[in-house]
């Protein structure tokens, strides 16, 4: 298959790679890109963090910082802290993206993080409540994609789901006489995760054919996407569709087995990297 029909005729140039079921780069239709995870000190770019991760699907790579502060809590939740996700898609990281204010593919990214995070219940808000109506923790969670080659959700998810196991938060108490709080650094706590959401994105060729875990080329000449989030019970906590062509029942079924599997695969990646930088 000549280079030049690829630059021509680029679907066509898939087409026939698919009719093989295997893909350009040599993968077959329902295999990931090498996933691989850093986690916490290993990461000298952002020691300001309080929990940091960085993730690399093929060579779509992601780094999360988690900043934790305290705030005084909302007066309508007065027993729940906040946790608040941003995406980055910074010009450096791909030609198609620009500087300046998030683009509508960050915001669109940042808003299903943000979803992920309230319908998994990986972390409850009433947890981050230190003294109820007067002090709670706010969780900053910066994604930064470094360097795009599609799937970014994915990625984005495993990335935040890494840093977040990686915080360590002081203990904080009220002083009864001052009223004012008081952090002891010495004594940390890991967050309370609830639950360990994966994210598994399809996506859909000529209406019909999926491939899993899509590259930029390829979704870009998909038909459609599919995101299926799911946590380590089983229970899917997400479907992301944004547009494009339909998908069966059987179809979507056969997204949510996939996604349930890969789970087992992400869990076991980032039990091993945690084990690895647990003091012995």
């Amino acid at each position: 298959l000549s280079i030049c029909s690829r630059t021509v005729e680029p679907l066509e140039y898939y087409r026939r790679f698919l009719k093989e079921n295997c893909r350009p780069d040599g993968r077959e239709l329902g295999e990931f890109r090498t996933t691989t995870v850093n986690i916490g000190k290993c990461l000298c770019s952002i020691t300001t963090a309080d929990g940091s991760a960085l993730v690399k699907l093929g060579n779509t790579t992601v780094i999360c910082g988690v900043k934790a502060e305290l705030a005084a809590p909302a007066v309508d939740s007065a027993n729940k802290g906040y946790i608040v996700p941003n995406v980055e898609l910074p010009s450096l990281c791909a030609e198609r993206f620009r500087s300046g204010p998030p683009g509508e593919e960050a915001q669109a990214a940042s808003q299903f993080i943000a979803d992920v995070i309230e319908n998994s219940q990986m972390i409850v808000k009433e947890d981050l409540c230190i003294a109820n109506g007067k002090l709670a923790w706010v969780l900053y969670c910066d994604i930064i994609c470094l360097d795009y080659d599609g799937n970014l959700l994915d990625a984005s998810v495993f990335a935040l789901l890494a840093a977040l196991k990686n915080v360590q938060l002081p203990l904080v108490t009220i002083n009864e006489e001052t009223g004012l709080s008081e952090v002891n650094l010495k004594q940390k706590n890991p967050l309370i995760m609830r639950k360990h959401p994966v994210a598994t994105s399809f996506a859909v060729f000529d209406d019909t054919l999926l491939i899993v875990d899509p590259t930029a080329e390829e979704e870009d000449l998909a038909t459609g996407t599919v995101t299926i989030v799911t946590d380590e019970e089983g229970r899917l906590c997400s479907v992301h569709k944004p547009g494009g062509s339909p998908l069966t029942g059987a179809k979507l079924q056969d997204c949510i087995t996939r996604a349930i599997t890969r789970h087992k695969e992400v869990k076991k990646l980032i039990d091993k990297v945690i084990k690895s930088i647990t003091p012995k």
